[in-house]
């Protein structure tokens, strides 16, 4: 999976494109879409990225904002492009196709991770485990399924061309032994030894920090190496995600991300912090005390 021209981002610029041309030709949604004899709703979804325009829609598009010649054959080439399938569509019942897409057109990636390690770090038994704990009504066939997408996923780390990755996990994250202890001293192993590439950036949020900027929840910034992509923010929840792309919230998540790392510990000093959680994990030393045993 080298590939970073993915489809999403295609389609993604191809209706910014298409939504700055009808702008400047002084047309209307509700023009286009009766000239187009489609909805208003189709028109409007084609030009945010959610749904894909054939290539003669984009003709027919442009056409009406009188742009032809070598300009219309470049969108209508893209349009082309932008409905290709992914790597990830046979997978499409398993994951989130939109996040997968962007993801994998990204040329830097910020997050934020409240309760467990994000995909693109887990080894496969944590994300089994991780997995099944989740979703226990999958049955043992989603479960490997969802496992190899998402390591799938993890070459973008070390490709030919890779993504610059940028993650603050809270001391949750590090603390809580999912899968049990043998599959999460491996974990915190792995995390250790992939903040080790030149292009990932790793930092704990200590609990001592107390109350945070990120308490509202886990978030992921995505930013895209064309100047004309911009940033998307990806709010994650239990069914699914939210994708925010206005300009005041992105700042915002942009805020409150700095926020964030500029309180976590530093990210030399959180790997050597994990590498010791791997050889005494603090749920043995708070087993040892606690009041449950």
């Amino acid at each position: 999976m080298t590939e970073r021209r993915s489809p999403t981002i295609r389609r993604r610029r191809l209706g910014a494109e298409l939504r700055r041309r009808r702008e400047h030709a002084g047309i209307t949604i509700e023009t286009v879409a009766e000239q187009l004899e489609c909805s208003a709703s189709k028109v409007s979804r084609i030009e945010t990225g959610h749904t894909s325009a054939t290539p003669r829609d984009v003709r027919d598009m442009l056409r009406i904002y009188d742009v032809v010649g070598p300009e219309s054959d470049e969108l209508v080439q893209i349009a082309r492009e932008a409905r290709q399938k992914g790597w990830w569509h046979p997978y499409s019942t398993v994951l989130t196709g939109a996040y997968v897409g962007l993801e994998a057109a990204a040329g830097s990636i910020r997050a934020y991770e409240q309760q467990v390690v994000p995909g693109l770090l887990q080894t496969e038994e944590y994300a089994r485990a991780m997995i099944r704990a989740a979703r226990p009504d999958f049955t043992v066939a989603q479960v490997d399924q969802r496992v190899r997408v998402r390591l799938e996923r993890q070459s973008l780390l070390n490709q030919d061309d890779p993504i610059e990755f940028w993650v603050v996990l809270d001391e949750a994250v590090v603390s809580r032994p999912v899968g049990g202890e043998a599959v999460m001293r491996d974990q915190l192993k792995r995390l250790v030894t992939t903040a080790e590439l030149p292009n990932v950036t790793l930092q704990v949020l200590p609990f001592e920090v107390g109350a945070h900027a990120g308490m509202d929840g886990t978030f992921t910034i995505l930013s895209f190496p064309e100047a004309g992509d911009p940033d998307v923010v990806y709010a994650e929840n239990a069914t699914g995600g939210l994708f925010l792309e206005k300009n005041d919230e992105l700042q915002k998540y942009i805020y409150i991300f700095d926020h964030i790392r500029a309180a976590a510990i530093h990210p030399d000093a959180s790997i050597a912090y994990i590498a010791e959680l791997a050889e005494e994990p603090l749920w043995k030393s708070r087993r040892k005390g606690s009041v449950w045993t």
